[in-house]
C-alpha cells in the first residue's frame, strides 16, 4: 500500500462537509494535519518521485481521509492559481511573439491558415486519431501534395518557436499549440487589416474600432485550448483533400467528416487557398453553401464584421481541438522556495 501526500488539489469542495442545519448552528470543526490518499494499488510516480494532482484526480477507488481543511485549501487554491497565473502570462507572450512576427510577414497569412487547417483536418471520427497534433512538421506529410507550398509558413514558424522556448519556464511549446495560435494571430491580423482599411487606413483608429466594436472579447474558449501534445509520428494519408483542386462536393464531405457542415465551410473560405473571393467564388456555386457565403461577404462589408468573425472563431476553435486531450498543466512549472534561514536581515 502506497501512501502519497499532495501540496495541491482543485475542486475541493466535495472533501468539505455541508450542513443542513440553520444559519445559527455551528460550523463544521476541522483539525490541523494533511490531506492522504490511500490506494491499493501501487502509485504511478514521476520521474522525479512527484505525483501530478492529475493522478489524484484519477483516483477513483481511492479512500480519502481528510485530517485537515482549512489552510490544506487555502494552499490548494494558492497552487492553482498561481499555475492559472504561470500559463496565461506564458500564453500572452507567445500571442505577442507571433502577432508581431506575423504582422512583420503578412505574406504568410494564407499559408499558416491552411497549415493551421491541414494539421488539423487529418482527425478521423472513427477511430479518434489524427487532428491538430503537430504531425504535419514532418517532412514526410508535409510534403504530401495537399501540403504544397507550405514550407515556408512551417520554416517561419520553427524560428518563432526558438523565440518562445528561449523565455518559457514550462518547457518548449509544442508543434500542435504553435501552429494552432499562429492560426488565431493570423486571423487577428486579417481582422485589425480590415478594421484599418475601414478606418480610412490609420492603425491607430482601426485599432480602436476593432477595440470597440469587433471581435475581440470573443477568443475566451479558444484561449482556453492550450496545452496540446505533439504526436510522434505522422498521420495516414489520404485524409486532406487538395483543396485548390477539390470540388465544392468533396470540401463538404471532408468538412461533415469531422462534424462541420456548408456553414462552417464557408465562414472558413480564407483557409483554403491564398485568394479568399477566388475560393468564395467556387463555394457559390454550391446552393447549400452559397447562402452562407453571402451573409458573410455581407458581414465583412459592415462596420464590425459581427457574423463573420464570431462564427469564425467558433469555428477555428472547435477545429484546433479536434480529437485532442488538453493538459491543462501544460507551461506550469514549480516556484523555488526561498529559505528564510539564509536571508540576511
Amino acid at each position: 500500500m502506497a501512501v502519497a501526500r499532495f501540496s495541491f488539489l482543485s475542486n475541493l469542495s466535495s472533501l468539505v462537509p455541508i450542513s443542513s442545519q440553520s444559519q445559527s448552528s455551528p460550523s463544521p470543526k476541522f483539525s490541523t494535519g494533511k490531506i492522504c490518499c490511500r490506494k491499493t494499488e501501487a502509485v504511478i510516480e514521476n520521474g522525479d518521485g512527484s505525483i501530478s494532482r492529475r493522478d489524484v484526480l484519477k483516483c477513483l477507488g481511492a479512500t480519502i481521509s481528510i485530517v485537515s481543511s482549512g489552510s490544506f485549501i487555502e494552499t490548494a487554491v494558492a497552487a492553482d492559481l498561481i499555475q492559472l497565473r504561470q500559463r496565461s502570462d506564458f500564453l500572452s507572450k507567445v500571442k505577442s511573439s507571433l502577432y508581431t512576427n506575423i504582422k512583420a510577414n503578412p505574406e504568410l497569412i494564407p499559408s499558416l491558415l491552411t497549415l493551421a487547417l491541414n494539421d488539423a483536418m487529418t482527425y478521423d471520427k472513427a477511430t479518434k486519431s489524427g487532428g491538430p497534433n503537430g504531425s504535419i512538421r514532418f517532412s514526410a506529410e508535409l510534403s504530401r501534395p495537399e501540403n504544397e507550398g507550405l514550407s515556408a509558413a512551417l520554416n517561419f514558424l520553427e524560428e518563432t518557436k526558438k523565440e518562445i522556448d528561449a523565455y518559457s519556464k514550462g518547457g518548449p511549446i509544442s508543434y500542435a499549440d504553435l501552429i494552432q495560435y499562429a492560426a488565431q494571430s493570423a486571423v487577428k491580423n486579417t481582422f485589425l487589416s480590415a478594421a484599418t482599411r475601414k478606418a480610412g487606413g490609420n492603425e491607430e483608429k482601426g485599432n480602436l474600432l476593432y477595440t470597440a466594436y469587433g471581435s475581440a472579447g470573443q477568443w475566451g474558449l479558444f484561449d482556453k485550448t492550450l496545452g496540446r501534445s505533439d504526436t510522434q509520428e505522422v498521420d495516414p494519408e489520404g485524409r486532406v483533400p487538395q483543396w485548390q483542386k477539390a470540388s465544392v462536393q468533396e470540401m463538404k464531405d471532408k468538412f461533415i467528416a469531422v462534424g462541420f457542415g456548408p456553414r462552417q465551410l464557408a465562414v472558413m473560405s480564407a483557409f483554403l487557398g491564398p485568394d479568399q473571393l477566388a475560393t468564395e467564388t467556387l463555394l457559390a456555386s454550391d446552393p447549400e453553401v452559397s447562402p452562407w457565403v453571402e451573409k458573410y461577404q455581407r458581414s465583412r462589408e459592415s462596420v464590425s464584421q459581427t457574423n463573420y468573425e464570431v462564427d469564425l472563431i467558433t469555428t477555428l476553435t472547435k477545429l484546433s481541438c479536434l480529437g485532442q486531450k488538453i493538459n491543462y498543466e501544460a507551461y506550469s512549472y514549480p516556484i523555488k522556495k526561498v529559505d528564510f534561514s539564509k536571508l540576511k536581515l
